[in-house]
């Protein structure tokens, strides 16, 4: 389980106060602190 070069990542749904996050990637759930999720390289695409 991880975050890898080309995976799909979406957002769930952020706290009430903003701090977590929840993220899917690859059929997990992973709640993120945004000091980490900016730690993060994404790219956005359309839904396929």
């Amino acid at each position: 389980m991880g975050f890898l070069p080309g995976a799909r990542l979406r957002l769930v749904r952020r706290a009430p106060l903003g701090d977590p996050i929840e993220v899917e990637i690859g059929g997990a759930h992973l709640a993120l602190r945004h000091a980490d999720a900016a730690l993060i390289q994404v790219r956005i695409t359309p839904d396929a």
